[in-house]
């Protein structure tokens, strides 16, 4: 299982370089079926475990509860919306003219966002990870179980993000306008600051800005 895991997600990462996505789009490639094949022998075992477990789970309602399993049906859903989308795009439709273009690229477009949508969901995998280690699990659950102070934390962040932001927004708009064009564009500033990661793209150039500056760092 874990090799397999790790397999689909080389295959995730490998699809997005450009010298090597030929080989999991273009059907005229010369590795695409050994590519689909080995995707849809590793899809078909995520699918017949996730059966099994289905099949002998004590109830039905804490089969749904449990978010491992939640998350391997998302994970695994992207790859049959795929096969289906081709089959139905390969079929002959009857396309009628509506405002000067064809309802069937109309179709295809829908067709492309749904997919662009549903292959997100591929990056769920690595997740299974998690169910394989006790020591994974043991963390999941201390941040179950510290959700309450973790939210009191993510609530102080934003309130600290909105007030910098506007006030760095307001302090620099009228001498730097390309930085600080928005208060969004300050929140962006702010937070990145407080965490410390600070990219350095956004910076403040009047003296109360820089002060702002120096007491978000502090």
């Amino acid at each position: 299982d874990i090799v397999l895991i790790c397999i689909s997600i080389a295959f995730l990462i490998m699809e997005t370089d450009p010298k090597l996505g030929a080989h999991f789009t273009d059907k005229n490639d010369k590795y695409y079926n050994i590519i689909f094949g080995i995707n849809s022998f590793v899809i078909a075992f995520f699918t017949a475990d996730l059966l099994l477990r289905f099949l002998t789970w004590p109830s039905m309602l804490g089969f749904w509860k449990n978010i491992f399993n939640v998350l391997d049906i998302l994970s695994i859903l992207p790859f049959y919306v795929g096969v289906i989308a081709d089959l139905t795009a390969s079929e002959p439709s009857s396309a009628a003219l509506v405002d000067g273009e064809f309802s069937e690229l109309e179709a295809m477009s829908k067709r492309y966002v749904v997919l662009r949508v549903c292959r997100i969901f591929r990056i769920i995998r690595i997740f299974k990870f998690v169910r394989h280690s006790q020591d994974l699990i043991l963390i999941v659950k201390v941040v179950i179980h510290a959700k309450k102070e973790l939210g009191l934390l993510v609530i102080l962040l934003g309130i600290f993000t909105i007030t910098f932001g506007s006030i760095m927004y307001y302090t620099e708009h009228e001498t730097n306008k390309e930085m600080f064009n928005s208060i969004m564009q300050g929140c962006w500033w702010s937070i990145v600051t407080i965490t410390t990661v600070g990219y350095g793209e956004v910076v403040p150039k009047t003296p109360g800005g820089k002060f702002v500056g120096s007491i978000v760092l502090t």
